[in-house]
Parts: structure tokens; C-alpha cells; sequence
């Protein structure tokens, strides 16, 4: 009998508490973080799924467009698509078209759309399911941040992909699908609360979902929220884009051709600057013959512009945020600053209304304005008294401000702070989608998802 064996014969106990014990530092890894890591849930913004349609149509804008396909092909985002000619095809596949009776939109006759790849990371790493650079989105989130403290994609990494073009009163049944989705990471992952990582509108849905669901659910299943350039506020340049379209930063894409396909989304009104953030007489967008336009004034605009389905669904939108309560969770919102930003747009004359504006810039990502990319400093009294501070810069206003009681100010505007921590971040330069890519944003998600896992609170 070898030596091996007579130890193994005389000492099992000992041997298999040692195997155990070995066991259990490998489990819990180097630095102490668990194997049972926080599961993380990506949530994407506007135009941040893919998404995929079957064409059975009555009608087609011009001879080369597809009339009937016989399965599902991939629509969003496919570059193929967004070439002169063919894009009208596109166009006119994605459009919806809004109903007043039910005050909800439908596809384009004939279109049926749908969005692939519910929980796993795929369709949300990638716009584009070739893979081709242009179409990348959370990939490098996923490889940077993630993957290197141990994650696996469509295990403790998921994704939560929806239709963009709508807005969450039309995503009920998206909504019921995603909180049973963080429900079932959570217990996949040992009963570990759930981190979501939200990029752009993803913000607000996941807020909306927040407001929705009780303090004792949130405590059980959210462990933080990290937000990306989130429009808490909305964007003067949602307003742009009823006006004039937006070419997606493609130079080859026709702003006023996009805008066909563009205004017919909830989401481009669930987006309009909110009165929560701009005052009644700040004026932006200027016309002459037609007058000033403030956040009051979008029924008359529409109505000037003759799209009344504008004013519609920003009434169906305007109010699903409330004013914009606290999600009740630990939040880290980041953000960039200091890109030129369109803040309001004035007409030269009134014949170039509404396609033809002159934009005034300020700060902010380049899409969402700066104030609005900090509405999630409203839920931190200590931070949002250091932004009404840095506005006053006298000191006797400082000295003012410090004996304020600036709690009871706060709760007199109606807006509510949480007792869960709120961390911001900016990025000086960093535009709104070099946010998912920046080194330094992927080095601080990194760094706080580890310092979660490390917690194990």
C-alpha cells in the first residue's frame, strides 16, 4: 500500500475538510469577492436594441422596397438599410402610426416588429448582429468592466432589451417582463439583489419601474443603478427632432427625411424638455410671424407645425416621471460635460419653419442638456445645495445659503430626496454614446461593481 494511500485510508476526515476549505477560498476568490456576484442588468436607451420585422404590406413607397418576407430579418440596426432610396423603405417600415381613440401607436400596416434577445447580453452588446464596429454598444461595459471581475455573459450578466420607439405607458407588458427578470436573476444568483447598468432613456424606464414598485421590493431585489448620460429632464434636442429630424450623426442620412420616421415615436416626446427643468418664460424656440415657444407652448407648436399626434403623445409622456421622485435605491449617475449642446433654436424667417432651424448651443453630452443630465442631483440634499452654492458666487449669498434651512425649501418645490446614497460623476468632454466606451466611465463601473461584490451588503 503507497503512503498516499495508507494517509488517505487513516485520514478522510482531515482530507476532506481540507478539500472543502480549498473549495471555499476558491470560491470566494481574490479579494474576497464572492462567487455569487450581484447579477447586472443592462438596460438600453433610444435606438439601443436591435430590432427585427416581417413585412406582409398592402403598399410600398417605391418599387424597390420589399413588399412580403417569409420570416423575421434584422431591421435595427442594419446599415444595409440606410442607403439613398432604400432608406425610405426603412422608414417607411419603422414608422408607427398613432391612434387617437386608444392613444397608443401600431406599426405600419403590414409590419410586424419585434425585439430579439430578452435576457441575454447579445442583442444589447451589439445594435448590429454582425458585429460590425459601427453597431457596438454595451460590448465594451461587458469585456472592461464586467467580464474581468468574473462575470459571464447570459449568466450573471443579462440584458433587458425593448422597443425604443415606445414609451414606458405603452411598455406595460415590457415592464412586467423586466422585473421578472431582475426577480429571476436574483435568485439565480443565490439571492444576490441585482445592479442595473442603464444607458441613456434606459435611465428613466428604470426609474419608472422604481416609482411602480414598493420600498420593500426595491430592498430586496435592487442593489444599486448605475445610469449613462441619463435625460432626466428630457433634451431641447427631442424638440429638434419633431422640428427638423436628426441624421444620427451620419452625415449621408437626411435630417428631414429620418424626421419621418423619428416623430412618430412616444419616446421622441417622453423626451421633450421637461417643465420640471426649463421655466414657463424661457424661450426655446423662436419664430417670426409665429412668436416664442417655451415648454407651455407645445400645443401650439404642433399645431403650427401641423402634426397634432405631436401634442398627443406629449401628453400621453409628460407626466410618467410625476416630478421626477427619487428611485428609492443607491444610485451612481454618470455623465459628460462640456460638449456643445443644442439648447434652443431660433427661425430666421418664417418660411424655413419648422424644417430649417438655427441652433444655439450650451452645455451638456451633445444630445441631453446639462441641467438634465444632473436632475439626479436633485435627490441628494448635500449635492444639490452645492449646485445652488456654485450659482450664487458672492459670498454673502454663500453666507446666506448656509444658514438656509434648505429642506423645508426643497420639500416646498415638491421635490423628495431618498436616504440611499446618490454618487455623480461627470466626464469633461465625453459625448452621449462615448460614455459606453470612455476609459475613465469603464474604469469607475468597474470599480463600483467590485466594491459592491465586495460589500456582500
Amino acid at each position: 500500500m503507497s503512503l498516499t494511500r495508507m494517509i488517505l485510508g487513516r485520514n478522510n476526515h482531515a482530507v476532506y475538510t481540507v478539500a472543502l476549505a480549498v473549495c471555499w477560498i476558491c470560491a470566494i476568490g481574490v479579494g474576497g469577492v464572492g462567487s455569487l456576484l450581484h447579477p447586472v442588468i443592462l438596460v438600453p436607451g433610444d435606438g439601443g436594441s436591435q430590432l427585427e420585422a416581417k413585412l406582409d404590406k398592402p403598399s410600398v413607397v417605391h418599387y424597390l422596397c420589399t413588399k412580403k418576407t417569409d420570416d423575421y430579418y434584422n431591421i435595427w440596426l442594419n446599415m444595409e438599410l440606410l442607403v439613398p432610396l432604400i432608406i425610405d423603405c426603412f422608414i417607411d417600415n419603422v414608422r408607427l402610426v398613432y391612434n387617437f381613440t386608444s392613444r397608443t401607436t401600431d406599426n405600419s400596416p403590414g409590419v410586424d416588429i419585434r425585439v430579439p434577445g430578452f435576457g441575454n447580453t447579445t442583442s444589447v452588446e451589439y445594435l448590429d448582429p454582425s458585429q460590425a464596429s459601427p453597431g457596438l454598444y454595451f460590448n465594451h461595459i461587458v469585456e472592461q468592466s464586467l467580464i474581468p471581475l468574473g462575470y459571464v455573459r447570459d449568466n450573471d450578466i443579462r440584458g433587458a432589451p425593448y422597443d425604443f420607439r415606445k414609451a414606458p405607458n405603452e411598455l406595460e407588458t415590457w415592464m412586467d417582463d423586466f422585473k421578472a427578470l431582475i426577480e429571476d436573476s436574483f435568485t439565480r444568483g443565490g439571492n444576490s439583489s441585482v445592479i442595473l447598468i442603464s444607458h441613456s432613456m434606459g435611465g428613466p424606464m428604470a426609474l419608472y419601474l422604481m416609482h411602480k414598485m414598493k420600498q420593500e421590493w426595491k430592498d430586496k431585489y435592487i442593489r444599486s443603478i448605475i445610469t449613462l448620460a441619463a435625460p432626466w429632464g428630457g433634451s431641447v434636442k427631442a424638440w429638434k427632432v419633431f422640428a427638423a429630424g436628426d441624421d444620427l450623426g451620419v452625415y449621408v442620412l437626411p435630417a428631414h427625411t429620418m424626421r419621418g420616421m423619428q416623430r412618430t415615436s412616444p419616446s421622441t416626446a417622453f423626451l421633450l424638455p421637461s417643465k420640471n427643468f426649463w421655466a414657463d418664460d424661457e424661450t426655446l424656440v423662436s419664430c417670426p410671424g409665429k412668436g416664442n415657444y417655451t415648454v407651455n407652448d407645445y400645443d401650439r407648436f404642433f399645431r403650427d407645425m401641423n402634426y397634432p399626434e405631436g401634442y398627443a403623445m406629449h401628453n400621453d409622456t409628460k407626466d410618467l416621471l410625476g416630478k421626477l421622485d427619487p428611485p428609492g435605491v443607491e444610485i451612481h449617475c454618470l455623465h459628460g460635460q462640456g460638449v456643445s449642446t443644442v439648447e434652443s433654436m431660433i427661425y430666421k424667417e418664417e418660411k424655413n419653419f419648422p424644417d430649417k432651424p438655427n441652433l444655439n448651443f450650451g452645455n451638456g453630452d451633445g444630445t441631453v442638456n446639462i441641467r438634465s443630465l444632473r436632475g439626479c442631483m436633485r435627490w441628494s440634499p448635500k449635492k444639490r445645495l452645492s449646485v445652488i452654492r456654485r450659482s450664487h458666487s458672492p459670498r454673502r449669498n454663500y453666507d446666506r445659503l448656509a444658514k438656509w434651512n434648505w429642506v423645508s425649501e426643497l420639500k416646498k418645490e415638491g421635490v423628495r430626496t431618498q436616504r440611499s446614497a446618490v454618487h455623480h460623476q461627470e466626464f469633461p468632454g465625453v459625448n452621449h454614446m462615448e460614455i459606453l466606451r470612455a476609459e475613465g466611465v469603464v474604469t469607475y463601473i468597474r470599480d463600483a461593481v467590485q466594491k459592491i461584490n465586495s460589500d456582500q451588503s
